[in-house]
């Protein structure tokens, strides 16, 4: 008579761990999320997909790239715009990118801007758009061929070296980091950009040959304990100046570092992660992230933590507790290695279909994780193991809004007034003013529409009674609204910087039978 009964508990077991399983698949993301994902030129990793297309092609592959991701929820791009000191946008310091044309110097025929392109066509989706540069990388091989005439290398060769198969601008010589800036700056001041955004390339990684720069330490490294403590210096001043000047120009624009995943050793120093990592940034890359956050030079931190849970060198879980307290009250976004996913022998940890969403999880049940960043879009829509299918029919399937960064703004838009609510056949159409401009002088940028069951109260805390991230003007139609049934909807406005105002008027409605 046991058998019969142990099978029963189990069959009620196994119930009741389907139903955890929906309720917890059924729980609402975060109502704020960091969601983004690189974009790739170099290499025309994932734009454009070649050299020498037609910008009219160059554009369509774009939009689709935003709009693919837009069905997945993902609320902010990281755009590669200047990979090997070269430009994928129109500048007059420095020369065209071969991965638009094939050849380097050569502008787009016919002629387009791609970098205001990118910016229009993202923010109509509701993306922010951060503009990714390489600061330091000058070419992407040493090919004599590949570069042009009039190319810095060229016209400037003593503010380079060579190592490791590519030029590198020289850190040490002050008139190169003022160079830098300036480029960067630029940007900053002509285009509607959201943010700058460096990767981990700043002294390069090392290989079996020293780095060449003793004639450089020799000349400016008077006062310096040791050369790591020179170079150290050389790209601080980099990161401090930048992040003044942008301030400065434009407060709004946010400035962000996504560092290789392990800061410093704990053998190295009683202030770093629980890891064995062989390369660090700041004994190998020289970049003292840790120390930008501290001073709140930059806003936000996106470490690459391409490392599976559990990984005993780098174990991802350790890493991320590692750097969300060692966040000084800045942004963490978690850098995820999609492009890992099921992809090669050696990534055989990555062939777990459960790998991906349990990182996810553990991000958001971790204190001062903020979002998450892939890398890359076309790893994301390549869908390895369902990736982006868990992240549409589960993880990212409620829309989220951006965090919001009080250091920079912190005072929300006014209200919308006068909602109108107009029950038709296609749907629920809603119609409102827009609001007057805030203390601060602060726009409205967009909004969001709540919606719950007629008899309920909204809460705006509740992501569930999101029912849109509204981007285009103050009409909205709601077509998913069930023909008969009554709601009630409200309307509120966010500034640039995500800051969200209170209720508008709430408004009853139904969508006609």
């Amino acid at each position: 008579m046991r058998k019969p009964l142990l099978l029963r508990q189990a069959a009620v077991l196994a119930v009741l761990l389907a139903l955890l399983i929906c309720t917890a698949q059924a729980q609402p993301s975060p109502k704020r999320e960091f969601r983004g994902v690189w974009i790739a030129s170099v290499a025309n990793i994932d734009w454009p997909s070649r050299q020498g297309l037609s910008p009219v092609t160059q554009m369509e592959e774009f939009r689709y790239i935003l709009d693919e991701h837009q069905k997945t929820g993902i609320n902010a791009v990281v755009v590669q715009v200047r990979p090997t000191t070269d430009a994928l946008y129109r500048s007059g310091k420095e020369l065209w990118s071969h991965w638009l044309s094939g050849k380097q110097g050569q502008a787009p025929n016919p002629p387009y801007d791609p970098l205001a392109f990118q910016i229009e066509e993202s923010h109509k989706r509701g993306m922010e758009f951060h503009a990714w540069f390489n600061p330091y990388r000058a070419t992407h091989d040493t090919i004599s061929a590949n570069i042009a005439k009039d190319h810095i290398t060229k016209t400037r060769p003593e503010w380079f070296i060579t190592y490791g198969g590519k030029k590198y601008f020289k850190p040490g010589l002050p008139e190169v980091r003022q160079y830098i800036i300036d480029v960067i700056m630029d940007v900053v001041r002509r285009y509607d950009i959201d943010a700058v955004h460096f990767d981990d390339y700043f002294y390069p990684y090392p290989t079996k040959d020293p780095y060449p720069d003793d004639e450089d330490f020799a000349k400016y490294g008077a006062g310096f304990a040791s050369k790591a403590d020179w170079r150290r210096h050389n790209v601080d001043e980099v990161i401090r100046v930048l992040s003044e000047n942008i301030k400065k120009e434009k407060p709004y624009v946010k400035f962000g570092i996504s560092p290789f995943g392990i800061w410093r050793n704990q053998s190295q120093d009683p202030r770093g992660s629980d890891t064995k990592g062989g390369i660090n940034n700041y004994d190998d890359l020289y970049s003292d992230v840790r120390g930008w956050l501290e001073k709140g030079w930059i806003d936000y931190n996106v470490p690459q933590i391409y490392f599976h849970i559990g990984y005993p060198v780098a174990d991802y879980a350790k890493i991320l507790d590692w750097w969300t307290k060692n966040s000084f009250g800045k942004h963490t976004y978690i850098g995820v290695g999609t492009y890992k996913v099921n992809a090669e022998p050696r990534f055989k940890e990555w062939s777990d279909p459960r790998e991906s969403g349990r990182q996810l999880r553990l991000a958001r049940a971790t204190a001062n994780s903020h979002g998450q960043v892939y890398f890359s879009s076309k790893s994301v829509m390549a869908n390895p193991l369902g990736v982006q299918d868990s992240l549409r029919q589960n993880y990212y399937r409620n829309p989220a809004l951006l965090p919001t960064m009080p250091w920079l703004d912190s005072i929300p838009p006014l209200a919308p007034t006068d909602l109108k609510v107009q029950n038709t056949v296609e749907g629920v159409s809603l119609r409102w003013t827009a609001p007057e401009k805030a203390s601060d002088g602060n726009t409205t940028r967009y909004y969001v529409i709540y919606r719950v069951p007629q008899g309920y109260l909204i809460n705006q805390d509740n992501p569930a009674h999101m029912l849109a991230i509204h981007n285009g003007g103050t009409a909205y139609v709601d077509k998913s609204a069930k023909p008969g049934e009554r709601y009630t909807y409200a309307v509120t406005a966010v500034d640039r910087l995500h800051n969200e105002s209170s209720l508008s008027d709430k408004v009853g409605g139904r969508r006609k039978k």
